[in-house]
């Protein structure tokens, strides 16, 4: 299907698509109201806009809703048949995952919705389930604003990859990354850092708040710290980096828990952070 089949289908077809994309009815009507889409890029603009500045916090928890907790096999194939499709191979780490890391991820998930009320929203592709694992203990230490907000990214991130595989024929830019990007090298061993959680954060009513979290792959980036085609607002933002867990699994005495990077970012262009690292000093600069 590319763009304009998508265009030039039923509207009941084009409302069961975006719903299979994004549960929250509102966006997808607010979607509907933006057709036809002029090209992939501007599809992936007008998805933004709408989940961000005309949808409420009830609309993001209402497409929460229409997601199976990570690693529950049943919910998949009982309760969200009509995404299983999508969801499985979304899942598809939690498949090699061990009987030890399964039964964390299931009390983690309990803590959570005790906590927030709603379930542990992440974009899994590529994640393995101990990644995933990571991520939602070190997010369960967020405040409910943070982890709404962080939520609703991952969220956003999940309807483009849907929008992706649904309208596969289109010509989908090659700029499906986060804006902020980061790369962490260990330059003790000369190795990528992994499995660093990484926290962006900006100011809000005077206090630093997390809006987006990740954690560094096999290579030490985070290449989808945001959505794809979400731009920033102009201003200082700050990512804070959990060297300690780091340093603590390598089993390496360090002298900093944590590092933060302060940047200004004044336009549109990619911000990339990279971070070179070892127990005792780190640098920075605005790579490429």
């Amino acid at each position: 299907m590319t763009i304009l089949d998508f265009n030039n289908l039923p509207k009941t077809s084009q409302e069961s698509l975006l719903t299979e994309c994004c549960g929250s009815a509102n966006w997808v009507a607010l979607m509907l109201k933006s057709l036809p889409f002029k090209n992939e890029a501007h599809l992936m603009e007008v998805s933004n806009e709408c989940w961000y500045n005309q949808c409420s916090s009830s609309d993001w928890l209402e497409a929460f809703t229409h997601h199976p907790k990570i690693g529950d096999v049943k919910s998949l194939t009982e309760k969200f048949a009509s995404t299983s499709h999508l969801t499985g191979k979304e899942q598809s780490g939690i498949e090699v995952a061990s009987k030890t890391v399964i039964e964390k991820l299931a009390k983690a998930n309990q803590e959570y919705v005790s906590k927030f009320n709603f379930i542990f929203i992440v974009c899994a592709t590529g994640k393995s389930a101990g990644e995933m694992l990571q991520l939602l203990e070190d997010r369960l230490q967020n405040t409910v604003e943070e982890e709404l907000s962080v939520a609703m990214g991952e969220q956003q991130k999940i309807t483009l990859l849907r929008f992706k595989k649904n309208i596969s024929s289109a010509e989908w830019p090659n700029a499906f990354i986060s804006q902020i990007t980061t790369h962490v090298l260990d330059t003790t061993i000369g190795k990528p850092g992994k499995d660093i959680m990484i926290q962006l954060q900006r100011i809000n009513n005077g206090v630093w708040q997390t809006f987006a979290q990740g954690i560094t792959n096999a290579d030490g980036r985070i290449a989808d710290l945001l959505p794809a085609s979400n731009i920033l607002s102009s201003g200082n933002y700050k990512m804070v980096f959990n060297t300690a867990h780091y340093f603590n699994q390598m089993k390496v005495k360090a002298f900093y828990p944590s590092v933060e990077i302060h940047f200004t970012t004044i336009d549109s262009s990619h911000y990339h952070v990279p971070l070179l690292l070892n127990p005792y000093g780190y640098s920075t600069y605005r790579g490429s």
